[in-house]
């Protein structure tokens, strides 16, 4: 039995809403455990491509998934997502879509704050997707959350509701300068959500550990990145929950003795989407031609996504604080027709060598990276799906990879649909 926690290693969108996909097949359960709708998971399959915000990606397999209480919910984008994929074929009924009971909900206030207060920062705007997945957080480490149980229970409802309008229209008139909102109409329109929703609403951590006791595999999704933590990435340029596996046993209600490996998806070069310092980042034609052939927009913003080499400093310290077991290398069939590929080592900070992530995005910002160079390839890998069928110079990019991060490759991914992958270890077989 094996229970695997798949994490992005860099700043997001590595890839791993393709790789979940692929290893549902072997899982019996697939739980998102963090995060919210500012997460965008793209998958390719027999040609046709689902996005998905919410419902974990193995729902494609016909899996059970379940929303973890480690997340926040937008109800509306919740059942806008029911829906796409009902509409595509996609069975999301309540037998194989659960949803904790203890998960927080996204309120209308949440992101008309969010989006109030990037408004007022400016120049000084963190670059949030304006979600209401921040504001949702405050309210839960603040203990004025609402919760998918308050949900069930309408008289607890609209009494939460009226408390948090009070202090947040005071915030949205008096500070931010914005609109209020009408506690009355929020309360009409989640009655209608509490309708369709209630039959998904269940206690996940309950219904995870005894599959577990009877033996069936779980497969724990992350979103985001390792170095988008709230704790562990570039603060305050970061999402509002922890990304790292770590967390996967806090929201998704399981003991850490459970876990039996992490697998880490890094893009085979480096992204990162909205503000914040990225040392390898290239603003050239090399830059601007990964960009355009990995069509690296992102699937929940669409925003352009910068581009840079891989960088080992950053993935060393994904590797210690996610404690991996295992690689999957993403996005490899893009580097292809690079004369030369280059590996980013370690920082220097003037005559300062640097080996370790630093905290400070002052000292981060004016890091340089320190390269080893190979050679590129020319070669077409997106068939390939053998390891030893690879070109020798892309086997060398790989190892060297494998070498530095200290972690073996279990996977390599060479273009977005399902068969277009070389597994050399499945973790979940």
């Amino acid at each position: 039995m094996a229970n695997v926690v798949i994490v992005g290693t860099q700043w997001g969108d590595e890839g791993k809403g393709k790789i979940v996909d692929m290893l549902a097949e072997y899982a019996d359960y697939v739980i998102r455990f963090q995060g919210g709708n500012n997460a965008g998971h793209t998958m390719v399959v027999n040609g046709e491509q689902f996005i998905s915000h919410l419902v974990p990606s193995g729902i494609l397999q016909g899996k059970v998934c379940l929303i973890g209480n480690g997340l926040v919910v937008d109800p509306e984008v919740l059942l806008e997502e029911i829906d796409y994929l009902v509409a595509k074929g996609v069975d999301v009924g309540p037998d194989n879509l659960k949803i904790s009971e203890k998960a927080h909900l996204i309120m209308p206030y949440h992101k008309q704050v969010d989006l109030a207060r990037e408004v007022a920062k400016e120049e000084k705007m963190i670059g949030t997707t304006g979600r209401g997945i921040g504001p949702c957080y405050e309210d839960k480490a603040s203990r004025h959350g609402i919760r998918m149980i308050d949900l069930l229970n309408p008289a607890v409802f609209e009494e939460k509701v009226r408390d948090n309008v009070e202090e947040k229209n005071f915030l949205l008139t008096r500070f931010l300068s914005a609109e209020p909102v009408n506690a009355e109409e929020i309360i009409e329109n989640f009655s209608i959500y509490r309708k369709r929703i209630a039959p998904y609403i269940t206690d996940v951590s309950v219904f995870i550990n005894n599959g577990i006791r009877t033996g069936k595999q779980v497969l724990f999704e992350g979103a985001q990145g390792t170095h988008l933590d709230i704790d562990h990435g570039t603060y305050p340029y970061v999402t509002s929950s922890n990304t790292v596996s770590g967390n996967a046993c806090c929201g998704a209600g399981v003991g850490p003795g459970l876990i039996s490996g992490v697998t880490g998806i890094v893009k085979a070069y480096t992204t990162r989407v909205g503000q914040g310092p990225f040392p390898t980042e290239l603003f050239d034609d090399v830059g601007d031609r990964i960009q355009k052939i990995g069509a690296e927009f992102g699937a929940t913003t669409g925003r352009k996504r910068r581009c840079g080499w891989i960088d080992m400093v950053l993935l060393r310290n994904a590797a210690r604080l996610n404690g991996l077991t295992g690689l999957v290398i993403t996005k490899l069939d893009v580097l292809g027709g690079l004369d030369t590929l280059k590996i980013c080592i370690q920082y220097m900070d003037d005559d300062r060598d640097i080996i370790d992530f630093p905290a400070d995005l002052d000292v981060l910002a004016r890091c340089q990276p320190v390269y080893i160079t190979l050679p590129g390839w020319q070669e077409d890998i997106s068939g390939v799906r053998r390891f030893e069928d690879l070109p020798e110079n892309t086997k060398n990019y790989l190892r060297r990879i494998e070498e530095l991060m200290e972690t073996p490759i279990e996977m390599i991914s060479v273009g977005p649909g399902r068969e277009e992958t070389i597994v050399i270890k499945n973790p979940l077989a």
